[in-house]
């Protein structure tokens, strides 16, 4: 097969089924859908679990530590491809998550489930970071954009799949027998891997030398998020304020040390410098993506605790958000440049507006104004990213693209996981630290969203000044043309 494509060149799906690469790509697929549908399945079984085994103190640990572990295992995927060949880590990261998940369905408590949790995003990051490699490994480069973009639509197939999943397999059986069903999965795939991932480029090394893992980097990342998380569990002032100090203190170490070390750095250099495009993107990166997860994590427990809202109901507002992110990344991809500007401060005013709805909408429980913040807050996600992320990388240093380009994923899981963390002192100092009931779930609601209007405000200001850069940039090409 050629490996440079000529203009307009489609995907010959026959040539494709012949040669076997189409099975290859489906079963790559298959470790984006167990992925997806489990984070958003997640949600939606979180009252059913927290109502059998307790412990909704740590309600906001389930996201942030399999963030952490997602984040871990792609940066450690990357590296393992020059020491073992692609059909081993994808076997060995499809063992973990089926085992991972295993144990979340068998925990007799939450920490136990914390556990099956952190093994579950070590092999979840490490699929969807594999199926990445396996597109630029087993595909010719003349597929890569069209094998990508189909991989963006099965994410979305799958998110929006994984509350009906979740809901439907915990009313009918039990909230375990949908872990258990993604353990099935993730078992099915490991075994599978050794029959469908026979090409060279899977069986064989190609004897890179990897870059040093970013070990110690890593490890004061998991440290400061999980003081932060712990922080909140016991509320106590003198003690939970150090242990957030200290959490914010070993997130500032972490990114100094990624910049230490340029041999395994995760990061571009100025990272957060807001006087340039990149440093503003990325602060708007991190502070969008910390400030908006609340929502995902502990809306379903809300809706349904203080309104009687399904769990299937709530399972599909937090969908809907994925689906529209989705639908308008589409719809905007192809605005011509004049628009960018526009396009970039829009997206961060609808993400703002949606959070700040959300501080309004879910106490007083109107269940469609809630599903059009949902809707807002990812629509305005899904207009602004494709043209940030484009700002960031073409601001970076020739040098540093293709780091800036990964970099981009990975804080914003960082911001996953240390929104999830506050997200739950927030919660737990609101009366969940006391237990679940409709008098606590009326306090976290009213004061959860409202505490991270701050952080989406930097979030908003960071968009303002990249639509600022962005317009500066389109005018000398203007007068250019002129």
């Amino acid at each position: 097969m050629p490996d440079h494509p000529e203009p307009g060149a489609a995907l010959d799906w026959r040539a494709l089924w012949a040669s076997g690469d189409l099975a290859r790509f489906i079963f790559i697929s298959l470790g984006i859908m167990l992925h997806a549908t489990n984070e958003t399945m997640v949600a939606t079984i979180m009252p059913a679990m927290v109502a059998d085994i307790s412990g909704v103190q740590f309600v906001g640990w389930t996201l942030a530590i399999y963030e952490l572990g997602s984040i871990t295992a792609g940066a450690a995927a990357g590296r393992m491809i020059s020491y073992l060949p692609l059909r081993s880590n994808m076997a060995g990261a499809a063992f973990l998550y089926a085992a991972g998940a295993l144990l979340c369905a068998l925990s007799p408590g939450m920490g136990w489930l914390l556990v099956g949790r952190l093994i579950q995003g070590l092999g979840g990051g490490a699929l969807v970071a594999l199926a990445f490699v396996s597109v630029e490994r087993l595909f010719p480069r003349l597929f890569w954009p069209q094998l990508f973009a189909i991989i963006s639509v099965v994410w979305g197939a799958a998110a929006f799949s994984g509350p009906l999943i979740g809901a439907l397999v915990a009313d009918a059986w039990s909230w375990r027998w949908s872990f258990g069903l993604f353990a099935g999965g993730g078992l099915a795939m490991a075994a599978i891997s050794f029959i469908v991932l026979s090409a060279p480029g899977a069986t064989q090394t190609r004897g890179e030398v990897a870059p040093p893992f970013p070990a110690v980097a890593l490890a004061c990342l998991a440290l400061s998020v999980m003081l932060i998380a712990y922080a909140g569990v016991t509320l106590e002032t003198v003690r939970s304020g150090l242990l957030l100090a200290a959490g914010l203190a070993g997130l500032a170490l972490f990114f100094w040390i990624d910049a230490m070390r340029p041999a395994s750095r995760l990061f571009p250099a100025r990272l957060f410098d807001a006087r340039t495009t990149l440093g503003a993107g990325m602060i708007m990166v991190f502070a969008f993506s910390a400030a908006t997860i609340a929502f995902t994590v502990y809306g379903p427990l809300l809706l349904t605790r203080l309104h009687g809202v399904s769990p299937l109901t709530a399972g599909y507002i937090i969908a809907a958000e994925a689906i529209s992110w989705s639908v308008l990344s589409i719809l905007v991809a192809n605005a011509p440049p004049r628009h960018e500007r526009a396009i970039i401060a829009a997206g961060a005013v609808m993400i703002t507006a949606g959070m700040v709805g959300f501080a309004w909408t879910v106490p007083s429980g109107s269940i469609p104004l809630v599903l059009a913040c949902a809707l807002l807050q990812g629509g305005g996600f899904g207009i602004a990213w494709p043209f940030i992320t484009r700002l960031i990388v073409a601001s970076a240093a020739p040098s540093e693209t293709t780091i800036t380009s990964s970099a981009i994923p990975t804080l914003q899981r960082i911001g996953y996981a240390l929104g999830a963390a506050i997200a739950g002192i927030i919660a737990n100092a609101s009366g969940f630290s006391g237990g679940i009931s409709t008098q606590t779930a009326a306090g976290v609601a009213t004061w959860l969203f409202l505490a991270f209007i701050p952080l989406g405000a930097i979030g908003l200001a960071a968009g303002i000044v990249i639509a600022r850069d962005a317009g500066r940039r389109q005018a000398p090409a203007l007068e250019g043309g002129a």
